[in-house]
C-alpha cells in the first residue's frame, strides 16, 4: 500500500496561539511530528499542508520540501479536517502520484510512539477504513455522564445499573494522535462518518494532545521529569 503521511498545520490557533510553531523543550511544537514521519518513510511521502510560512521553514529546515501552501479557506477554524486531506490529495494526483493510505499525525500529539503507528499499519487491512488511536476514557456514559432531559433533570448519557465504575462496559475516546485512513473510502463518503472503525489504544502519557495552556504546561512538565521521551 503507498502510505502518504499528512501534517496539518495551520497558522491560527484560538486555544493556544501559535502553537504549532511554540518550542517545546527548545524545540516547535510541528517538528515533533516532522522527525516521526521522517522515521517511518521517506521525505517525498510527507505532506505539510500549512498556510504558516514559519512551518514551512521549520519543515524545509528538516529536508522536507512543502509542496504548496493550504489555500485561505481550507484555514479556518471551520475548516474540516476531510477537505484538507482530499485537497492534499488531489495535489498528487495531479501528479499522476496515487496513495493508498493516509497517516494523519496532528502536531498537536508529540508524544506518540513510533512503533505504535506501525503497530496500526500492521493491523490495517481490506477490511477497514480507518484505524484510529483512542485512550481509554475515565468518564464513563453508563455511570458518569449525565444529560439534561426535556424537565431540566438530569439522566444517564446511557442507562445502566452498576454499582462501580469499573464493573461498567469500557468506553475510548479518540486522542487525535494517529488516524490511518483508506483513501477510497474517504473520496467515497461525503463524511468521514466511517462504519469499519478499528480502534488502537494508547496510554495517558502517550494521548497527551496539546489544544490549551494548560495542556502545554503538561506537556513540559512530562519532559522536564524524564516521564517519558519523545523520540521512542
Amino acid at each position: 500500500m503507498k502510505t502518504l503521511f499528512i501534517i496539518p498545520a495551520r497558522k491560527n490557533s484560538k486555544g493556544l496561539p501559535g502553537k504549532n510553531t511554540k518550542p517545546l523543550q527548545g524545540k516547535p511544537l510541528v517538528q515533533y511530528s516532522l522527525e516521526t514521519a521522517l522515521e517511518l518513510t521517506t521525505k517525498e511521502n510527507i505532506c505539510v499542508t500549512t498556510d504558516s510560512v514559519d512551518v514551512i521553514q521549520i519543515a524545509e529546515n528538516l529536508g522536507i520540501h512543502v509542496p504548496f501552501i493550504r489555500p485561505t479557506e481550507l484555514s479556518t477554524d471551520t475548516a474540516g479536517s476531510r477537505e484538507v486531506i482530499l485537497h492534499a490529495l488531489n495535489h498528487y494526483k495531479q501528479q499522476g502520484i496515487q496513495y493508498d493510505v493516509v497517516v494523519l499525525l496532528q502536531p498537536t500529539s508529540p508524544f506518540r510512539k513510533n512503533s505504535d503507528i506501525l503497530r496500526m499499519l500492521k493491523l490495517f487491512d481490506e477490511e477497514t477504513d480507518m484505524i484510529v488511536s483512542v485512550k481509554s476514557s475515565h468518564d464513563n456514559p453508563y455511570f458518569s455522564m449525565f444529560e439534561e432531559n426535556e424537565s431540566g433533570f438530569l439522566e444517564l448519557v446511557k442507562p445502566g445499573n452498576f454499582v462501580r465504575r469499573q464493573d461498567c462496559p469500557e468506553v475510548y475516546v479518540f486522542n487525535g494522535s494517529v488516524y490511518v485512513i483508506r483513501v477510497s473510502a474517504y473520496e467515497s463518503k461525503h463524511t468521514t462518518d466511517f462504519r469499519r472503525i478499528k480502534k488502537f489504544v494508547m496510554d495517558d502519557l502517550h494521548s497527551i494532545d496539546i489544544d490549551v495552556p494548560f495542556d502545554w504546561m503538561v506537556a513540559e512538565m512530562i519532559l522536564e521529569k524524564k516521564l517519558i521521551s519523545p523520540s521512542n
